[in-house]
């Protein structure tokens, strides 16, 4: 493997540069009007233009991309995540075309990718599920009478896709049909596929995630958890890994599940198995996500491991670097997704253009982002900024270390997540791990109440600062005292 192309842009694009050029392989980026001058296009070796700023219109181009691959000798494509990563058809091109996808096969995708699908598959190796059907539904009656004998509150979630799209929740029978058609329409919208099921609701649920791998010999190992909870619109904001909950007998029962997951779509390359942990600490799989994560950062932390280089080196035909005995968890590591959004407004997105931006430094901090100062947040992608990523010995460690950090990030011209981070990782209920998926629901519904927390902290860092004042004052008080006795004595001697 000589030569790889970017299937993507921004931080991971950026992040897969890094491990290519520490293995002396070529890379080839990609990019579109919006992206030009990117640092992930200066950055690589060579760089194609692939299209107008809708990602419909440059990274979604599966032909022109695989004819650039062709035009230009590229052995194999990293996908990244988003876009293309999980696109089955686009796997099965660039597989007929000689070059090998840095990922699963499509078969895995395609059964992964679809939710029952999933759940039928891991049915047979006894992995945890949640209660509910594992079939399309798609006539109300039917639904109805289904959600009775579940018992609400339930989740009704499209079959196809993710990321929060077509899911909805009903907490009783005089919404289920609303709920349902909504459910319904945006799972049309987003993946042109109306196919819903209905599962029980987990009450206080936590989102932790066990990071695989497998190679094409048959071994499969769990690099551990990711702790997910903090979320807005189901879409992450803080991970940390490992999570607090978690014991040794519950982490080793929940690695071995997702282990089981991995077989049963005979699985190659980095993966991640979604569970949700109820309050009983009961596990249950939710899905399987056939690409690297966004917080997989996270778990390289607190494993010394490169995942972007795993997964070269087993798409390279290679056996796992190391075993499961081999593995272990070191410190505790922790991420915060800058996002240009308006975290008091809903988290909607604040386009705009970074007038300042400097990034924390220092022992454990690692930020993983794709713009400089001076370039605008493009309006037709994700508007995730970077990743903070912070490693300590310990938890409380590398909460603070995290919060400083966060303070020593410097981005001016738009609204960012930064101030939210900061209050999670202030808040009580973060730092006592009891928190669940429902954190912005319980603590943030009036996201006002952030204001109030920074007053208090700027009254407490006035109040410290009027005490550093007065201490000075009255040292300067008493050093003209002191002079005057020295002036009057030197006035009598003389």
């Amino acid at each position: 493997m000589k030569k790889v192309l970017i299937a993507n842009r921004g931080e991971i694009a950026r992040r897969v540069i890094r491990t290519l050029k520490k293995m002396n392989i070529t890379s080839v980026a990609i990019y579109s009007d919006a992206d030009r001058n990117s640092p992930h296009v200066l950055e690589a070796d060579e760089a194609v233009y692939v299209g107008e700023s809708p990602s419909s219109e440059s990274y979604l181009k599966q032909d022109l991309i695989l004819d650039y691959c062709k035009e230009l000798n590229v052995d194999a494509i990293h996908p990244g995540y988003g876009f293309l990563s999980e696109n089955a058809n686009f796997a099965r091109k660039v597989k007929d075309a000689g070059m090998k996808l840095i990922g699963p096969s499509p078969e895995s995708m395609e059964l992964m990718g679809d939710k029952l699908s999933a759940k039928q598959a891991v049915k047979s190796y006894n992995v945890p599920l949640v209660p509910g059907v594992d079939e399309a539904i798609t006539d109300v009656a039917e639904a109805i009478l289904i959600a009775e004998q579940i018992g609400y509150p339930i989740l009704i979630k499209a079959s196809a896709g993710g990321g929060g799209k077509g899911m909805r929740l009903v907490e009783n029978s005089g919404e289920f049909i609303e709920q349902m058609r909504m459910a319904q329409g945006e799972a049309r919208s987003s993946f042109g596929d109306d196919a819903v099921f209905i599962e029980k609701f987990v009450l206080e649920p936590r989102h932790i995630e066990i990071q695989v791998f497998a190679d094409s010999f048959g071994n499969v190992v769990y690099l551990f958890e990711r702790e997910c909870s903090i979320q807005r619109r189901h879409q992450k904001v803080v991970e940390e890994a490992p999570s607090v909950v978690l014991t040794p007998a519950l982490r080793k029962e929940m690695g071995e599940a997702a282990v089981a997951v991995c077989k049963s779509c005979n699985y190659e390359g980095a993966g991640t198995v979604e569970f949700l942990v109820d309050a009983n600490m009961k596990f249950y799989f939710l899905e399987m996500n056939t690409r690297l994560q966004v917080e997989h950062p996270v778990t390289e932390e607190i494993t010394g491991l490169d995942l972007v280089e795993w997964q070269i080196r087993v798409a390279r035909g290679e056996k796992l670097p190391k075993l499961q005995d081999e593995l272990s968890i070191n410190g505790h590591a922790i991420e915060v997704r800058v996002y240009a959004e308006d975290t008091l407004n809903g988290f909607t997105p604040d386009i705009g253009t970074l007038k300042r931006y400097r990034i924390p430094t220092g022992k454990g901090i690692r930020v993983d982002d794709a713009f400089v100062e001076g370039m605008t947040i493009p309006i037709y992608y994700d508007p995730m900024i970077a990743k903070l990523v912070v490693w300590g010995k310990t938890r409380e460690e590398a909460i603070e270390k995290t919060i400083k950090a966060i303070d020593n990030y410097q981005i001016a011209g738009l609204k960012t997540t930064l101030d939210f981070g900061k209050y999670v990782l202030k808040h009580e209920a973060f730092r006592s791990g009891k928190f669940d998926t429902n954190f912005v629901k319980h603590y943030f519904e009036d996201p006002k109440i952030m204001y109030s927390s920074m007053e208090e902290e700027k009254d407490a860092l006035q109040h410290g600062i009027n005490q550093i004042w007065d201490s000075i004052k009255e040292r300067d008080k008493k050093e003209y005292a002191s002079r005057q006795v020295v002036s009057s004595w030197k006035s009598a001697r003389s």
